[in-house]
């Protein structure tokens, strides 16, 4: 009789304990190191004991590039994987049916168009030079997104290959191109050469808007969601308060990244907080218009030519986020809900 009482009592603390009471769930990211962009939530949140509150145990998992986190999930390293929208459309594609997007902590590429000077409008681009990775690149085929909304006419445009954002940004301040895209982190890297010769002609928040494109989400398997869908949603939880606390006080992430990137200037710092004052994942980060636009994007690109599309719901469960929100409540900002 002892024995059962105990055994019962080592069930209901158990029970109590939540969440954390589990082996540590494992988060595969592809950062070596906090990342100089809003995905750098994934290491704060841990760094500053969001994970801890919401009641979850995490284990960062570092692997380097998407497709080696795609095969961590799905070889069991992990519970969840911070993945390109891209790599997940190509498993489903391929057959995988037990992938699903729960949230995404950083859902664009903060890119923006810098220009030279002389260039006073988007629509000034007509006939210009323009600096892209390589034809049919990320940031070329975004691009064209781009600066058809704002009304140019991009077959006028001179596409000029460069390659690495580093390589554009030379070539720009050097006057051999007229404008190319690249990352706010980039652009901060260049502003002071930059001073009087560059300008940023299409903003983070304008390009987002003209292309609103999902660029990573965190997945799981349906195994984790059936074994463990309390610990998803507490990291859900975690991370998208986190970047509540970010983009009410840009400050906030500031002082957390000299702790984790005491290698960074602390001026390049409050550039970058502010310019992504309006890029965090407030609501969760998945909201359905964007995942339309961004696989219907994709799925008209070249890589998924003869690939039927999956409907949204084949790579996709707003469940998690859903019951996160019921609890927390939405805000206002950027990432609003379409659901």
């Amino acid at each position: 009789m002892k024995t059962s009482r105990l055994f019962a009592l080592a069930l209901a603390t158990a029970a109590l304990a939540g969440p954390a009471a589990a082996e540590p769930f494992r988060l595969i990211v592809t950062d070596m190191e906090a990342p100089l962009v809003p995905n750098s939530v994934m290491d704060l949140a841990l760094q500053e004991g969001y994970f801890e509150r919401a009641g979850v145990e995490v284990e960062l998992v570092r692997v380097q590039q998407t497709p080696m986190a795609m095969a961590a999930l799905r070889s069991g390293e992990g519970e969840m994987a911070n993945v390109a929208v891209e790599s997940l459309l190509q498993s489903v594609a391929q057959g995988a049916d037990d992938l699903r997007a729960v949230m995404s902590p950083n859902k664009s590429l903060p890119f923006l168009i810098a220009a030279q000077n002389g260039i006073g409008s988007a629509g000034d681009l007509a006939g210009k030079r323009f600096g892209i990775g390589r034809i049919g690149s990320l940031d070329h085929t975004l691009s064209l997104q781009v600066l058809t909304a704002a009304g140019v006419d991009t077959g006028s445009l001179q596409m000029v290959a460069l390659g690495q954002p580093s390589a554009r940004a030379q070539a720009l301040l050097a006057d051999q191109i007229d404008a190319t895209t690249m990352s706010i982190g980039t652009y901060t890297a260049i502003e002071a050469q930059a001073a009087g010769s560059v300008q940023v002609l299409v903003d983070v928040d304008a390009y987002y808007r003209a292309a609103p494109v999902v660029s990573k989400v965190n997945a799981v398997t349906a195994e984790t969601l059936a074994s463990r869908g309390p610990e998803v949603e507490a990291v859900i939880e975690a991370l998208t308060l986190a970047a509540r606390d970010f983009a009410a006080d840009p400050q906030l992430w500031v002082a957390a990244m000299q702790k984790a990137r005491p290698d960074v200037a602390e001026a390049d710092l409050q550039k970058l907080g502010a310019a992504f004052a309006g890029s965090w994942s407030v609501n969760g980060g998945l909201q359905r218009e964007e995942l339309e636009f961004s696989a219907g994007w994709l799925y008209a690109s070249e890589d998924f030519k003869g690939v039927t599309p999956a409907p949204l719901e084949a790579w996709t469960d707003f469940g998690p986020v859903e019951a996160v929100l019921a609890r927390i409540g939405t805000t206002d900002g950027s990432d609003a809900l379409t659901r």
